[in-house]
């Protein structure tokens, strides 16, 4: 029964915790732009004429 006395101050203090980090990172825009991120993986790369190697031989 004394634990109970050790785990409600614990669960308050986690819960606060994590009210204080979902408050900060509503503040500091991590959830601006859900979309994107997820959507730049289905981009394709530009590849460039340039990339292939040299053939140019000394002999």
């Amino acid at each position: 029964m004394t634990i109970i006395y050790v785990l409600i101050p614990l669960s308050l203090m986690l819960l606060s915790l994590a009210v204080w980090a979902f408050f900060w990172a509503v503040r500091n825009d991590q959830f601006d732009d859900l979309d994107t991120p997820a959507m730049d993986i289905l981009d394709d790369d530009e590849t460039t004429a340039d990339s292939s190697p040299d053939s140019t031989s000394d002999s």
